[in-house]
């Protein structure tokens, strides 16, 4: 198939599943979920009438206490008249809802901040100001996107002025921010002072002119930055195309375009047109030139064809598959969330430079290894091409929001400062979901890799379906097992296009069976199976001829269990593929709730495990949560807390801890304790002071199977949260076995997981 045709299609199917993924169920992304019990008669009485009433009257005496009594301080009004959405334009306030939701689901994913979106349906500003600014007793902070210039500085501005309330436009100001952090970092790598520096930027709308002033406010100077729009460089004396925002940024220069302007220069800041920037124009910079080329999709100049000019420059894109990239999503989300807590009044420069130098102080920190997966498989440390955070580090959250709530304190705009920042680093951890955290920097690492997975349940709708998805994002190559003729049944019927993507294996008809066969029986004569057993399992048993082509290498990895329990798919695989260097196998789950995540093992392979067990158990989940960016803090449960209640049955786990501390393991461990000490650290810190954990607990291993496959099903179903898992570790070839059931994102996830372990840890 053509790559003309192979693109139509992949763009078929995305807009498809993209309308899909916004119909499917309860429309849209959104949904209002109460925080307080309404299960009973006295429940509704508090809830709503007649107790409402007392404190409506609390706030009437005293207005502050709203922030007490109602969701004020949490809620983040996301406003648009869709002037200027994405690439899109002038599109309109019905049509920008979708693109106002998805950066509400930003806010609650990243920083635990309630978006509500806002649609005006005016290109008025004095009525779009009237429509928001009425509204500040419903929203802790206002949100403006997607806004045509010069519309977006005045309306900012007029709202700023009549709210008591953060008013903040992320095109502005979040991409300054972030840009602002990369700079930090290219001028300390390059040894610049940022006083000292000739800056050029190219664009002079709301964003490139809110770079400027951010660069200025932390030591640029007004002569050393050169603004340059459609007509040419904005010089004192210009005319044309002027208006009062950029006539505060001319200078006199004799430049009069963007090739003059970067005769010399230090500094690029692409906010403008793609390919505005020539190969001779980069030439003619300074040693070790920076050049931010955010023009997206298609940057100014392609970094490829700086570093062909020069090699010495520092490169950022708008764009996630180059090193460097400017994400609004470092900033936005947890600015908000830190103004919000302190209940600043607004968010000043000083908030603004706290946030950047935060972000860029955080790159400069040690990498968690998955983390590392960000930029393409590349071992990230502080460098040329490592100046900006990965967008999924879990770590922004607490360095950016707590560091933004200091400057607000520090700047006097808090109106409830933080007594304990070292406490409220803590609470920011375990605020939000990190399991997007872990798994988006997996699959930016595998991204072409070309690695073969194998879909063993291939007939399956949802198989298909996250095969096709696997492939169309860049993770990989994936093969189904199944006959060819139902897959494209199956295909048909739901209307699914990409059939020539996918590669097809019928088990029974394999040319490849043979050897399977012959590696089978080698494994298994001595465990009672014939030749005749092992061709039976080959040609009907799509887990072990999956598993046969991972062990023969003919595929990398493999990933299966939506339609048969884990058990079964355990013993199929594991005929063929056996644990690494003679260990156990592991299952480890990841719980993720609003207050914690937690590691939960083993949930599925050892039954009742001895006290050498438990201690290969714990060690190897702590190394696993390690890699996977945590500081593992492990409790080995039971129904007793250090020897309160003396059983047979804790015996184990007491030599376990003993094991431990011969084997002088790395990270924090101890027991036996019960879960709910192991999960509050204020009842060890009161009961327990001599518990050599730091915090609460987050990797619990549990005594046996029964407890943690029950408290784990338990979590699931009554928790409330995320789960991720089971995950498998200790294969001597990667393999993961989905939950019954899954979801095709579930599904990519694993096989996502199966492809890293397949890269990663040969």
């Amino acid at each position: 198939m053509s790559t003309t045709n192979n693109d139509a299609n992949n763009k078929s199917n995305l807009e498809k599943e993209a309308l899909e993924y916004h119909k499917k169920g309860r429309p849209g992304k959104l949904e209002i979920t109460p925080t307080t019990p309404l299960i009973s008669s006295n429940d509704l009485s508090l809830a709503y009438s007649p107790g409402v009433a007392t404190p409506c009257l609390e706030i009437e005496k005293k207005p502050e206490t709203i922030y007490d009594y109602t969701s004020k301080g949490n809620i983040v009004a996301v406003v648009s008249n869709g002037t200027a959405v994405l690439g899109l334009g002038n599109i309109g306030a019905a049509a920008s809802k979708p693109v106002m939701e998805g950066k509400s689901v930003l806010f609650k994913k990243f920083a635990d901040v309630d978006g509500i979106d806002l649609e005006v349906d005016t290109e008025d500003t004095e009525k779009f100001v009237d429509a928001v600014s009425l509204l500040e007793p419903s929203f802790g902070g206002v949100n403006l996107e997607d806004i045509k210039a010069p519309d977006c500085f005045i309306i900012e501005q007029r709202l700023r002025e009549k709210m008591n309330i953060p008013v903040f436009h992320d095109d502005q100001h979040g991409t300054a921010i972030v840009t602002a952090a990369g700079i930090i970092n290219a001028l300390h790598l390059t040894n610049r002072k940022i006083e000292d520096t000739k800056f050029v930027s190219n664009g002079a709308g709301a964003a490139s002119i809110a770079c400027v002033e951010l660069l200025k406010a932390m030591g640029a100077q007004n002569n050393n930055i050169i603004l340059v729009d459609r007509d040419g460089v904005l010089y004192k004396g210009r005319q044309s195309n002027m208006n009062q925002w950029k006539s505060g940024h001319t200078v006199d220069t004799k430049a009069r375009n963007l090739a003059d302007a970067l005769k010399n220069a230090d500094v690029f800041l692409g906010l403008s047109v793609p390919g505005s920037v020539t190969k001779k124009m980069v030439k003619s910079m300074s040693e070790k030139p920076i050049i931010f080329a955010m023009a997206n999709p298609i940057p100014e100049i392609m970094p490829e064809d700086v570093k062909s000019v020069r090699s010495d420059a520092i490169v950022a894109t708008g764009r996630s598959d180059y090193p460097n990239q400017v994400n609004n999503v470092l900033g936005f989300p947890y600015i908000f969330r830190g103004a919000l807590d302190v209940r600043a009044t607004t968010i000043n420069e000083e908030m603004k430079i706290a946030a950047a130098n935060a972000i860029a102080e955080l790159a400069r920190e040690d990498v968690p290894d998955e983390v590392n997966a960000a930029y393409h498989g590349v071992q990230l440390h502080y460098g040329n091409d490592y100046i900006i955070p990965a967008p999924f580090d879990p770590r922004l959250i607490s360095s950016v929001s707590s560091a933004v709530a200091k400057a607000a304190m520090d700047s006097g705009v808090a109106k409830q400062p933080i007594k304990n920042l070292e406490s409220y680093k803590r609470e920011l951890e375990g605020r939000t979901n990190p399991i997007a955290s872990i798994l988006e920097p997996i699959k930016a690492r595998i991204k072409g890799k070309k690695q073969r997975v194998v879909f063993a349940e291939g007939e399956e709708e949802k198989t298909i379906r996250a095969a096709l998805s696997f492939y169309n994002s860049g993770f990989g190559i994936p093969i189904l097992i199944g006959r060819e003729n139902r897959v494209k049944e199956t295909m048909d019927r739901v209307n699914l296009e990409g059939l020539n993507e996918l590669i097809i294996h019928n088990a029974s008809l394999s040319k490849k069976n043979q050897k399977y066969i012959d590696n089978l029986y080698k494994l298994l004569h001595r465990d009672g199976h014939l030749r005749r057993d092992c061709q039976r399992l080959i040609n009907q048993d799509r887990n072990v001829f999956a598993a046969s082509m991972v062990s023969a290498g003919d595929a990398d990895a493999m990933v299966t269990g939506v339609t048969r329990p884990f058990g079964r798919c355990f013993n199929d695989i594991t005929k063929v593929i056996s644990s690494k260097n003679n260990q156990s196998f592991l299952s480890m789950s990841m719980m993720v709730s609003k207050e914690r995540t937690v590691f939960i093992g083993d949930v599925n392979i050892h039954d009742t495990p001895n006290a050498e067990q438990l201690a290969n158990i714990a060690t190897g989940i702590a190394n696993t949560v390690k890699n996977l960016g945590y500081k593992p803090r492990v409790a080995l449960l039971s129904f007793s807390n250090f020897g309160s209640l003396s059983r047979p049955s804790s015996k184990d786990l007491k030599e376990a801890v003993n094991i431990l501390d011969k084997k002088q393991v790395d990270f924090e461990f101890d027991g036996e304790m019960t879960p709910e000490v192991a999960l509050d650290y204020n009842l060890i810190k009161e009961n327990y002071p001599f518990c050599r954990l730091s915090g609460p607990a987050n990797v619990l291993i549990m005594p046996s199977l029964l407890a943690a496959n029950i408290s784990f099903k338990l979590l699931q179903k009554l928790g409330g949260g995320s789960i991720l898992g089971p995950l498998m570790i200790g294969g001597e070839k990667p393999f993961q076995i989905v939950q019954m059931g899954s979801s095709v994102s579930d599904i990519v996830n694993s096989a996502s997981i199966a492809t890293y372990n397949a890269i990663f840890s040969k």
